[in-house]
């Protein structure tokens, strides 16, 4: 007999069951998800019940992302846990479902998070929509010795770094206005280590920064940057300078960054590898505000007709026409239809993850040439990735 589910905000009685599986979905430490809740906020907590008993939950973060240019508004599902007796009886589903739903009501247009198994969260209209990829390079093949700007301590968490931080994520597809938990992450020590802050540039003009840690382990020393941004091409140059100065004593460098990482062509051989790459996942919860929200090429003018299907929000199902000009789009009901896609299909377009001909490859979308030739120009733009974790 399938059980009858309640999705509900957590309550003062919830607390410590929904901690207890937290701690054991994600191998926390006995009481280590106070300091969850804490940083995201209790009220920002759904659960999900069977009959009476708490099954599982989640954290929803509203944290904007930008687009082209543009911040849309986000939120970002986290610590999505089921307790293992629950486990492949339809919770997690159900509770992703309502998720949505409320997400839709609220007005939010997008949200993403990192799955654990895809197949989940593509039930609940979401699919790949960027990358997370962590990178390495020995300091010895660094070889960039020119330094044409200054690099100065800087002591904990300074205002200085949001502002560079937030210059630095509008000029890339994906990156997060960051909520003020991830910033306390990042300047929060894992293990006791130390964490180095350093600005690259002058105090009147700063032109990037990089937060790092220094780690030993069975393959030697690294260095693992926590966050970084530069401007500038100097900045960049700086960047590299810096780090190389610690060849002595460690052996490789450890940062996150796109798939496609320019950073890498300052780099005199190819020997900075990808370690790590994983998907994160996105869903438009909103098609019009979705599409009106986000930022285009400033130099097209275009208009795609898009005949959408998602089953769980009947309120994105239909024709729509995007017309784009002067880098903002407007939405109009009606139209030819000639870009057919699902919900699901709609996110790997948007953030220009793949583009239109991939994607119909994929069958993810059905498309005329012309739709093609148009969504192309449209959703154009940088790698989307993402620095943060949630």
């Amino acid at each position: 007999m399938t059980p009858k589910f309640e999705y509900s905000q957590l309550i003062k009685e919830d607390i410590q069951r929904l901690g207890n599986i937290l701690e054991q979905c994600f191998l926390m430490s006995s009481g280590e998800s106070e300091i969850f809740f804490n940083s995201i906020g209790l009220e920002n907590f759904r659960v999900i019940r069977a009959g009476e008993e708490v099954a599982g939950g989640l954290g929803i973060i509203l944290m904007p992302q930008w687009w082209g240019g543009e911040r849309v508004p986000m939120a970002g599902i986290a610590a999505v846990g089921i307790a293992p007796e629950h486990r492949g009886g339809g919770a997690a589903l159900t509770m992703m479902k309502h998720t949505v739903k409320e997400l839709h009501a609220k007005g939010v247009p997008i949200s993403t998070l990192y799955p654990a198994t895809q197949r989940l969260y593509r039930k609940a209209g979401y699919e790949q929509g960027g990358i997370s990829s962590i990178w390495e390079v020995p300091t010895q093949s660094i070889l960039v010795k020119e330094e044409p700007l200054p690099v100065g301590a800087v002591a904990g968490d300074h205002e200085i770094f949001r502002e560079l931080y937030q210059q630095y994520a509008r000029l890339n597809n994906g990156l997060l206005e960051r909520h003020q938990s991830i910033w306390q992450g990042i300047f929060k020590s894992d293990k006791k280590e130390a964490i180095y802050a350093y600005v690259i540039g002058c105090a009147e003009q700063p032109q990037g920064y990089i937060i790092f840690s220094q780690h030993q382990n069975q393959d030697g020393s690294f260095i693992r940057i926590r966050d970084w941004a530069v401007l500038t091409t100097a900045a960049a140059q700086t960047f590299w300078s810096f780090l190389a100065k610690h060849r002595s004593q460690i052996q490789n460098v450890q940062w996150k960054g796109s798939a496609t990482e320019s950073l890498t062509l300052l780099l005199p051989e190819q020997t900075a590898k990808q370690k790590s790459t994983s998907y994160w996942m996105l869903r438009v919860i909103n098609v019009v505000k979705a599409l009106e929200k986000r930022g285009y090429p400033p130099g097209i003018q275009a208009e795609l007709h898009l005949e959408i299907q998602d089953d769980l929000l009947a309120e994105n199902n239909g024709k729509f026409i995007l017309s784009v000009a002067n880098g903002r789009g407007e939405v109009t009901s009606g139209g030819k239809g000639e870009m057919k896609l699902d919900i699901r299909g709609l996110a790997p377009l948007y953030t220009g993850l793949f583009t239109p001909q991939q994607l119909q490859l994929a069958g993810r979308l059905d498309a005329t040439d012309t739709a093609r030739f148009a969504a192309t120009q449209i959703f154009a733009g940088a790698s989307p990735w993402m620095a943060d974790f949630f």
